[in-house]
């Protein structure tokens, strides 16, 4: 890494452990976290809190957030832990732009039921046996969005994000990445791969075999020379046949 000052300094976070339906993608489903998932979410404002303080960040005062309850709730929580800590107002925004893929009209069916519809559906010749993991697949119904899709919308919001002031002439120097300021953004892990590797900080081959831990930050920022670079915090590596979740 070099040590000019930074652009975007992001903290990329997916959603903390919901109650999801079972043998249904996650996409658009409105249900809210776990006792399992609200304690991931203060484990993950920890986790941000050690990260600032070990790189001299400070957490930007507005978190983003996904505007799907389970995201929502997970920036809720983690504003609520961070405000203990540092003694600061934290403030929230939900925007629509930051939701997972959405599968259109079959939003919210089961597997089973959304390959029974295609099945019927004379216009379409089959669906591929990887369509939920398949980046640039799209299913054929109203709405719907492949991952690449969901991931460039993502990937824009994040770009459209205002830049961090470059870090005080106090700031620590002991790492390049020191100073300025943090900003979070809680959304889906698919969405948030494919955001990172149209943002270049991710290989397309490494989208299948990385995930995110649920509410643990993945700190990406983006230098003056408008490349964007993986800093802190760790992806989750997908472990052989693990089912997607996100």
């Amino acid at each position: 890494m070099t040590d000019e000052p930074t652009i975007r300094r992001v903290a990329l976070i997916r959603h903390a452990d919901y109650h999801q339906q079972i043998d249904t993608p996650s996409a658009l489903q409105p249900f809210p976290l776990t006792r399992r998932g609200e304690r991931q979410a203060r484990e993950g404002a920890e986790e941000v809190l050690m990260l600032c303080q070990a790189h001299g960040w400070q957490p930007a005062s507005t978190v983003h957030a996904s505007s799907l309850l389970r995201a929502w709730q997970t920036a809720q929580v983690m504003n609520e832990v961070m405000g203990d800590r540092t003694e600061r107002e934290f403030s929230l925004m939900a925007h629509d732009s930051l939701w997972e893929r959405s599968l259109g009209s079959a939003a919210n069916l089961t597997t089973a039921q959304i390959a029974e519809a295609v099945r019927h559906d004379p216009r379409v010749d089959f669906l591929p046996a990887d369509w939920k993991s398949n980046s640039h697949f799209r299913l054929p119904l109203p709405g719907a969005e492949s991952l690449m899709q969901a991931g460039q919308r993502v990937a824009d919001f994040i770009a459209s994000l205002p830049a961090s002031p470059p870090a005080p002439a106090s700031a620590p120097t002991s790492t390049p990445t020191s100073g300025a300021t943090l900003t979070l953004v809680v959304g889906h892990g698919a969405a948030l791969r494919h955001a990172a590797h149209l943002l270049g900080v991710l290989d397309f081959d490494q989208i299948a075999g990385l995930s995110m831990h649920h509410a643990r930050p993945v700190v990406i920022e983006q230098t003056p020379s408008g490349s964007w670079r993986h800093v802190a915090g760790e992806w989750k590596v997908r472990q052989r046949h693990e089912p997607a979740q996100d």
